[in-house]
C-alpha cells in the first residue's frame, strides 16, 4: 500500500497529465489522494514543495532504472545500448523526466523553484532531500556515467590503467549524451545502433577491448615501444 506521500505524488502526476501546473490545485490533489489538505501541506509545505517532490522522485526513478538495467544486462556495449534506448523511451513518454534531462521546461510543467533560504525544514526526510536541490541535466548525465563505470569495472581485470578507465568513463557518458540528442531531435531510427558503434561494440568487441585498441594513450605507448 503506498504511503501518503506516494499517493499525493501520484495524484499530482495524474492531475498534471490533464492540466497545466498552474491549473493544478492542492485541494484537488489531496482529495484525489484520499488525504486531508493539511496532510498534503505537512508533507510538502507548499505547492512549490510538491513540485520539488515530483521532480526529485522522477529523477530518482530514472536512476533506479539505470541501476536495474546495469544489473540485468551483461557486456559493456549491451549495457550502454540498453540505457540509451531506455532513456529515449522514458524521456519521450514522461515530460517531467524529459525536462529534467534536457533543461527544457514547458509552461505546462512545474518548474521547481529552490526552497527559500531560512524556510522551515520539512519533517519528512524525502522532502528535505527534495528541498535541498534538484539535479541539473549535467548532474544526471554524470550520475549515469558514474553508475555505468562502476558496473562495467566491477570484476574487470585489475591491470586496467587509469587511461583506460578514463576512456571507459568517456564512452559511458557519450552513450547517454547520444541518447539525449535523440530526445531533443527525434529521428525515425533508434539510438541503439549509433551508440553501439560509438562505444565500440558494433562488431562484437567489448568497450574495454576497443579502449585498449583505439585510445590515443594506448596508441602512443605502442609507437614508443616499436623498434626504430
Amino acid at each position: 500500500m503506498p504511503t501518503a506521500r506516494e499517493s499525493l505524488l501520484n495524484a499530482a502526476l495524474m492531475a498534471l497529465a490533464q492540466l497545466p501546473w498552474s491549473g493544478v490545485r492542492m485541494v484537488d490533489v489531496a482529495s484525489a489522494a484520499g488525504v486531508s489538505r493539511q496532510t498534503l501541506y505537512n508533507e510538502f509545505g507548499s505547492k512549490d514543495g510538491l513540485a520539488r517532490g515530483l521532480a526529485r522522485r522522477e529523477a530518482d526513478t530514472y536512476l533506479h532504472g539505470v541501476d536495474r538495467l546495469l544489473a540485468e544486462r551483461t557486456g559493456a556495449a549491451d549495457r550502454l545500448v540498453a540505457i540509451a534506448e531506455w532513456t529515449v523511451g522514458e524521456a519521450r513518454a514522461k515530460p517531467l523526466l524529459r525536462a529534467l534531462l534536457t533543461g527544457c521546461w514547458s509552461e505546462r510543467l512545474p518548474v521547481p523553484r529552490p526552497a527559500r533560504r531560512g524556510a522551515v525544514l520539512s519533517k519528512a526526510p524525502a522532502q528535505r532531500r527534495a528541498d535541498a536541490g534538484l539535479p541539473s541535466p549535467a548532474d544526471l548525465v554524470a550520475a549515469v556515467r558514474d553508475r555505468s563505470l562502476a558496473a562495467l569495472e566491477k570484476g574487470s581485470r585489475p591491470s586496467r590503467t587509469k587511461e583506460e578507465s578514463a576512456e571507459l568513463a568517456h564512452r559511458s557518458e557519450q552513450a547517454v549524451r547520444l541518447a539525449l540528442s535523440y530526445v531533443i531531435a527525434p529521428v525515425g531510427e533508434g539510438v541503439g545502433p549509433l551508440v553501439r558503434t560509438a562505444v565500440g561494440g558494433a562488431v562484437g568487441t567489448t568497450v574495454s577491448a576497443t579502449v585498449s585498441a583505439t585510445s590515443p594513450t594506448a596508441a602512443d605507448r605502442r609507437r614508443l615501444q616499436s623498434p626504430v
